[in-house]
């Protein structure tokens, strides 16, 4: 069982947008489903100027989040509960996973998105944090940000990403198995098989460390199937892709799940969130 943390913080629309997600996943019932709900944490991205230092957008306000954030997540630890924390934008993802290195120490991670998310604050083309979490979790993004969760939240080589297809925007970065991390991109995914992905994954982080935080980026998902997203891509996975991801990995050993870029204003029919909530409750609940 999980309890639901919202952090509402959104760093592309910074007002609105994927600020709603945790709401809208709250009136389809996903604290319920998963267990409990925790409510929303006070995270909120303003302002458009970006830090001349940090090379962030509302460099101050994704700081403070962070460290909100990260001591939800410890707190919840403290509970003896296991966290599940929506955003927000993924810019909301490095505070969960220190609050749970906090707590347990070192962690494993399997990151779910269908971008590298490896900018800094200097390669970023928008300086919005979106562009830089697992940088920042792996200790090569912008120094400030690494600094405010206390370093690396996971060590590269415990750390797993998995199913993106950015590689037209990403050219210029270096290949992400050069920062040490197990790195298998969408193509690879299908070939080998998500289920079996999945299954190498948390075998691999299951001895070393011995547990692990999955996060899921809805931009993973293809773009017909869900376009409540800011950055859409085509051909991403499936539903039952994303299913088949997911399913091996919620084991005892699955410390916490965070959740990022669920855009409820794109979703005007609501299947889109139906689909989102549908299928975590499937995987995560009893």
């Amino acid at each position: 069982m999980f309890t639901f943390i919202g952090a509402p913080g959104d760093s592309v629309l910074r007002g609105g947008g994927a600020e709603g997600a945790p709401q809208r996943l709250r009136e389809l019932g996903l604290p319920t489903a998963i267990g409990s709900d925790a409510g929303d944490l006070a995270v909120t991205i303003r302002g458009d100027e970006r830090d001349p230092d940090t090379g962030i957008i509302s460099s101050a306000d994704v700081l403070a989040a962070t460290r909100t954030i990260r001591e939800a997540v410890r707190e919840a630890f403290g509970r003896g509960v296991r966290p599940f924390v929506s955003g927000g934008c993924c810019g909301m993802f490095p505070g969960a996973l220190a609050g749970a290195r906090d707590a347990l120490g070192p962690v494993g991670l399997v990151y779910i998105d269908g971008h590298q998310d490896l900018w800094n604050g200097t390669t970023s083309t928008t300086g919005e944090a979106a562009d830089m979490p697992l940088g920042v979790a792996i200790g090569v993004g912008p120094p400030a940000w690494v600094e405010a969760t206390d370093g690396p939240g996971v060590q590269a080589e415990s750390a797993f990403l998995l199913a993106n297809r950015d590689h037209e925007e990403t050219g210029e970065l270096p290949d992400p198995a050069s920062f040490g991390l197990a790195y298998r991109p969408l193509e690879r995914v299908r070939v080998v098989r998500p289920d079996v992905v999945a299954h190498e994954a948390a075998v691999a982080l299951g001895s070393r460390p011995g547990r692990y935080w999955v996060h899921l980026d809805v931009d993973a998902i293809d773009s017909v199937l869900f376009p409540a997203t800011d950055y859409l891509q085509p051909d991403g996975l499936t539903w039952e892709e994303v299913d088949a991801l997911l399913t091996p990995l919620v084991t005892d050993r699955m410390v916490g799940m965070s959740l990022g870029c669920f855009n409820p204003d794109k979703d005007p029919d609501g299947a889109a969130g139906r689909g989102l909530a549908d299928l975590l409750s499937g995987v995560l609940g009893d």
